[in-house]
């Protein structure tokens, strides 16, 4: 099992920028999808996730500026994020839990496959 995660790079307060994350070796699509992130010196802190049914909860840091969106046939969750702000940067990781269900699963030790995170800086 595979989660690779991509998209990021270096925009200006402000920008947009969309992540995705594809997963391989077997389907997630009655997973709940997860995105965390984490900035140097500081813990993985929980974004978002979706839930099989496409109802998504965020953290508050980033409700109203970010969105998840999955994409089951092609196995792939997305995090839109839009009016980034320098306090966004930090890498970014999709992850899946160990069970599928219908929780949204807002706490990291609940995720067991991990993408290798993707570098967002937000600065001008």
């Amino acid at each position: 099992v595979q989660l690779q995660a991509s998209g990021g790079g270096l925009v200006q307060p402000g920008d947009s920028l969309r992540l995705s994350c594809a997963a391989s070796g077997r389907t997630f699509s009655t997973y709940t999808m997860g995105w965390f992130r984490q900035a140097p010196g500081k813990d993985r802190e929980f974004v978002g996730s979706i839930r099989s049914v496409g109802s998504a909860y965020y953290a508050d840091s980033v409700k109203g500026r970010f969105t998840i969106s999955r994409d089951k046939t092609k196995n792939t969750v997305y995090l839109q994020m839009n009016g980034l702000k320098p306090e966004d940067t930090a890498v970014y990781y999709c992850a899946a839990p160990y069970y599928s269900g219908s929780h949204y699963y807002t706490d990291k030790i609940n995720y067991r496959y991990w993408g290798q995170g993707t570098q967002v800086t937000v600065s001008s």
